[in-house]
């Protein structure tokens, strides 16, 4: 494998091995409008990398954050499972840590307010920290979530630390992966964070991503690919402890960890660390089959796909996302495999997918044009979308589900 000359993002070490190229793409929630179709894209280099000295696995380009993230597209609650998994734990945390008009809950992309409605609405004092400007004012307006836009680092987190403010708990679900500077969150999450508070970070983790070829992760807003390993080596550095985690199914297998400035380990804690080093996610070999695994599947997904436009079969895909748009644009699969794509989410519908310039509209195309197959792009949400069009299938419609294995149902 070669070596990469980019430093590590967590521990700045230089001699990061090289596990999977996927070739240079667009930037997988650039959606584009129909003025735009016929002008040029960028692409940056999509290249996953190990690093051998904290096991930390990461992209090594890093696109600048303005770019994508100032004007975002993905709105969390346009997903049922977001939703009910922001409530399970809100409602779990207010009661363990006996939450009240006197505690403060801060969360670090907040979104639209998805999460933190759950504590507003119980009257827990909340703020929302989020850098896209569309997002924020929805949640600011539609929710009543006080929200900053901006970034969250050590100067915003001093700067909050000076007006007084120190969180209870802060919450930082599904952003670790997309910040550049993971040294300057981590710092920012102590300064804030009180002596007695909790932080809660949700982030896919590595160990499903691997073993289910979940190789539509790799974006360029997720910029790293976390082990508990990985996470307990970034936050020891900055004087904070992994206190207990869990393994959550959403985004198609996460880690859930409980971080804070003083207390003992849990067993769960203990245990995963010991099975992690016994898998070798601290080790290259564990990553070097990923490639051979995600060829294989590519093949597979495209002599189907092939197969059933052979038989003059008609094929749509459902969910706009971020993952859709890497395994479209490596695979190579465009407008002459696909007609067009559905997407619940109103701010996706009427643009066009980056690089493959697929049609979105809203989930009620598919009864409307009843193709024969729908390729499922948000297979995380498996379970919820195929419920949702319980009448397309009704009518004989089938899903091809390419991750974590192929199958049509």
């Amino acid at each position: 494998m070669n070596n990469s000359s980019s430093p590590c993002r967590s521990c700045g070490q230089t001699n990061l091995e090289l596990v999977l190229s996927l070739g240079k793409t667009p930037l997988a929630n650039a959606l584009l409008t129909a003025e735009r179709l016929e002008q040029p894209e960028s692409t940056f280099p999509l290249d996953l990398a190990f690093c051998p000295h904290c096991s930390l696995v990461q992209i090594t380009e890093t696109v600048p954050p303005e770019q994508l993230f100032s004007e975002y597209l993905y709105f969390s609650s346009f997903s049922d499972t977001a939703l009910q998994n922001a409530k399970e734990i809100s409602d779990r945390l207010i009661n363990s840590k006996d939450l009240n008009t006197n505690s403060l809950v801060v969360e670090i992309a907040s979104n639209d307010g998805y999460l933190l409605q759950h504590y507003h609405q119980q009257s827990i004092p909340v703020l929302g920290i989020e850098p896209a400007a569309n997002i924020a004012r929805v949640a600011r307006e539609e929710r009543g979530i006080p929200t900053l836009c901006k970034f969250f680092g050590k100067l915003l987190a001093a700067r909050l630390r000076e007006e007084g403010k120190e969180a209870d708990i802060i919450h930082a679900n599904n952003v670790l992966a997309h910040v550049p500077d993971l040294n300057g969150v981590a710092a920012g999450i102590n300064l804030l964070l009180k002596d007695t508070g909790i932080a809660v970070i949700e982030a896919p983790y590595v160990k499903d991503m691997v073993d289910g070829c979940e190789f539509d992760t790799i974006y360029h807003e997720h910029l790293c690919y976390f082990s508990l390993t990985a996470l307990d080596k970034l936050f020891q550095r900055h004087n904070l402890l992994v206190l207990d985690v869990e393994r959550i199914p959403i985004h198609g297998g996460s880690l859930r960890v409980f971080i804070g400035k003083k207390g003992e380990r849990s067993i769960a804690v203990r245990q995963l660390l010991q099975q992690e080093s016994s898998w070798g996610l601290d080790r290259l070999y564990y990553y070097q089959s990923f490639g051979a695994k995600v060829e294989e599947l590519r093949k597979n997904l495209l002599t189907v796909l092939g197969e059933f436009k052979a038989q003059g079969k008609r094929i749509a895909a459902y969910g706009a996302s971020a993952k859709g748009s890497t395994l479209l644009n490596y695979f190579g699969v465009g407008k002459e495999t696909i007609e067009f794509v559905s997407d619940r989410s109103t701010y996706k519908q009427g643009r066009y997918t980056p690089g493959t310039h697929l049609p979105i509209y809203p989930p009620e195309k598919l009864l409307e044009s009843m193709p024969d197959y729908v390729l499922l792009l948000t297979w995380n949400f498996a379970d919820e979308i195929l419920s949702q069009q319980a009448e397309y299938r009704q009518r004989e419609g089938k899903f091809i589900i390419p991750i974590p294995e192929l199958k049509i149902i």
